[in-house]
């Protein structure tokens, strides 16, 4: 088998995940969508939004990346 630089690519098979929000959120994540559109001149879906921000805040939680790397 050849040593490639590209390791194997992990599993990317999309997860259905269905919640319920508050009505204070749901406006909050709607007014975050127009600021996103006015911003770079692209409306998107907060269901588009939304995976995006949970990845960001997952990355940016230095606690949780220190326990998670815990063995």
């Amino acid at each position: 088998m050849p040593d490639l630089k590209l390791p194997k690519l992990p599993d990317r098979t999309p997860v259905r995940l269905t919640i319920s929000i508050t009505p204070d959120l749901q406006a909050a994540l709607n007014d975050y969508a127009k600021v996103y559109a006015e911003t770079y001149g692209r409306e998107e879906p907060v269901t588009e939004l939304i995976p995006a921000m949970l990845a960001s805040f997952v990355e940016s939680d230095r606690a949780f990346s220190r326990s998670r790397a815990k063995p």
